[in-house]
């Protein structure tokens, strides 16, 4: 049983292990990792979870203020394409790649037979998070290439594949993806770029603007295009890769960037780097606009099957974007929490006020929702991943297709979820430092900046809740998310959780009938729906996992993770009269201990007011 964690020995939230602190983290993992995953992965995750903390968190805050520069001409007037990296940007490259960040969920480890899961590269995303989202973005989308290329190259690119999934830094390349143009932004069918077959290279050259492309001199940039005569929309573009050198001589490893420096002029591939953008947050990744000139480039998989192609690579993007904005609602809690036990006002640390004690106990539980969620999502895409590749099915059961289709329904719910509560979460924590966490000296404040972001790449939440539309109509995803549910909820028997599902169920039933009914409305209002429904698909799927953690809890003895389902349900599905002031509710002044400090509670205890164990 653990006493909690006493967050007044630390000053802030840096030069700490950020594994030893996030006991959520460590209590997904064990859920969604086998037996030999986690016993592998353990180490690995607490040494990295050292690295960010003490090393790749002051330099994150080094790069916020001294990011990328870009110089897109030599002195003799000539496209060099060149952005320049500081040190400590290059150093947390190396720490982050070396220890396996993409590379250990693609080839086998050191100590292991097989790749590690996707969940894997997710919850490593994760702790990079509570340091550097920015950073975290070219990470994830060099995962993300190389999931591609796993699946549709037909072995050509090999060369690319390998720099991408390297875990020696001198042989790497990172990824990027180049999806927005300035008329299309979202409406991605309106992609103007085109690629044309030049036959005496026996390549593709491209030509067009995009607009947006983060990771600007990535060496293994996938980009859509459309070739000669293809229809129009999404259905007409390809994917191609489309290095940052000319690719005649094989690609450009960091090994050779660093080394070398600028490339020569025959050496650069026919595109201009135009300007960067100045962005309000994610400085370490340099973002800016390129201009298509005739750029060399490879087809990946099939012509005119490019968004199909795309769309496997965006589900890992939205998952990295909810891993990163859990990991910086984790950094911000962590903060608030060191902050709070240290601050002092009118004879108190102010963690002992109740206002501050029941903002505490709300941003953690909503912390641990955002990781059930998130975690759960990525457990099921790597079951998919694993079922395709032909490897033994899922644990519990789940057929791949519906792994697949509740799959295709949790993605975008967790991307558009996570997103809103980093922002607000970073916004509050803000807000707890003061005036102090409104200035550049202090990390809540590029942790907002970064967080503002998240809503935005991979699809708005706008955007995002149509996804969840398709995903019930074309998928019929609310079977297995029913299914999901139903399983939970029968796994209860502890009578200190009765109460609880007694409301899940009562939602989960309502969640049903209300799907029922936008079945039988026209398009408009079921659009007009669509957001409401991807909140109401989280709270009530959400609320059935959590609960599911606080039964397996409670079997192994402890009861904190009852307290925590109990208030996430108490605040996302139920709605108190008088809005709870006159219910003589004390929950936020006797739960936390556990909750903040995470501190053990004796299941015994739960039918009575709590009480943290000694």
């Amino acid at each position: 049983m653990s006493d909690g964690i006493d967050h007044g020995q630390f000053e802030e939230g840096r030069h700490v292990n950020y594994w030893d602190l996030d006991h959520t983290l460590e209590r997904e993992l064990r859920r969604i990792y086998t037996d030999a995953e986690f016993d592998w992965a353990e180490s690995r995750l607490e040494e990295f979870g050292g690295i960010v903390g003490h090393t790749i968190a002051d330099n994150a805050d080094y790069v916020d203020d001294h990011g990328p520069e870009l110089e897109p001409y030599d002195k003799h007037g000539e496209v060099q394409n060149f952005v320049r990296y500081p040190a400590e940007q290059l150093e947390n490259e190396r720490l982050a790649y070396e220890m396996g960040i993409v590379a250990d969920s693609f080839t086998a480890p050191p100590g292991r037979e097989e790749p590690m899961p996707l969940s894997h590269n997710l919850a490593m995303q994760y702790l990079l998070c509570y340091a550097d989202p920015g950073f975290d973005c070219p990470v994830a989308m060099t995962a993300g290439a190389a999931l591609v290329l796993e699946k549709f190259d037909d072995g050509s690119l090999e060369e690319y594949y390998e720099g991408l999934t390297s875990r020696i830094y001198e042989d790497l390349i990172e990824g990027a993806m180049f999806l927005t143009e300035k008329q299309g932004g979202s409406d991605v069918g309106a992609n103007e770029t085109r690629a044309e077959r030049d036959p005496e290279a026996e390549c593709w050259r491209l030509i067009g603007e995009k607009w947006f492309c983060s990771n600007i001199d990535a060496e293994g940039t996938l980009a859509l295009a459309r070739t000669d005569d293809a229809p129009e929309g999404t259905q007409g573009l390809s994917m191609f890769l489309v290095p940052h050198a000319d690719p005649d001589e094989g690609p450009v490893t960091k090994g050779n960037r660093v080394e070398d420096g600028p490339l020569a002029p025959d050496e650069v591939n026919d595109q201009l780097y135009r300007r960067l953008k100045d962005k309000l947050g994610t400085i370490a990744v340099p973002t800016g606009e390129v201009e298509f000139t005739g750029a060399k480039a490879h087809l990946v998989g099939e012509e005119e099957n490019g968004f199909k192609q795309m769309t496997e690579m965006l589900n890992l993007e939205r998952l990295s974007n909810a891993a990163a904005s859990c990991g910086i609602i984790g950094r911000v809690l962590l903060e608030s929490k060191i902050y709070a036990a240290n601050r002092e006002a009118f004879g108190e640390t102010i963690d002992q006020y109740p206002l501050m004690k029941a903002d505490l106990v709300d941003m953690a539980v909503d912390h641990e929702a955002a990781m059930a969620y998130t975690f759960e999502a990525a457990r099921l895409l790597s079951e998919r991943e694993r079922a395709e590749r032909g490897e033994e099915p899922s644990a519990d059961g789940t057929d791949a297709e519906d792994t697949y289709r509740l799959m295709r329904l949790l993605v975008p719910i967790a991307k558009a979820r996570t997103a809103r509560m980093a922002v607000d979460t970073a916004s509050y924590g803000m807000e707890i430092h003061g005036g102090n966490g409104y200035v550049n000296d202090f990390v809540t404040n590029r942790l907002l900046r970064d967080a503002q972001v998240l809503p935005i790449w991979e699809g708005t939440e706008n955007i995002l809740s149509l996804d969840v539309l398709r995903a019930l109509e074309r998928e019929d995803a609310h079977e297995p998310l029913f299914e999901a549910i139903e399983n939970r909820l029968e796994s209860v028997s502890h009578p200190a959780l009765s109460e609880t599902a007694e409301t899940i169920e009562s939602e989960y039933h309502d969640l049903a009938g209300a799907l029922a009914m936008l079945a039988g409305e026209d398009g408009e209002y079921a659009q007009l729906s669509a957001k409401r429904l991807a909140h109401y698909v989280f709270d009530v799927f959400t609320a059935a996992l959590l609960l599911e953690e606080a039964q397996t809890e409670l079997d192994e003895g402890d009861g904190r993770v009852a307290l925590v389902a109990r208030r996430f349900v108490a605040n996302e599905l139920e709605t108190a009269d008088a809005r709870g002031i006159s219910s003589g509710d004390r929950f936020a002044l006797e739960a936390f201990e556990p909750i903040v400090r995470n501190a053990s509670v004796d299941p015994e205890t739960l039918s009575e007011p709590v009480t943290a164990d000694d």
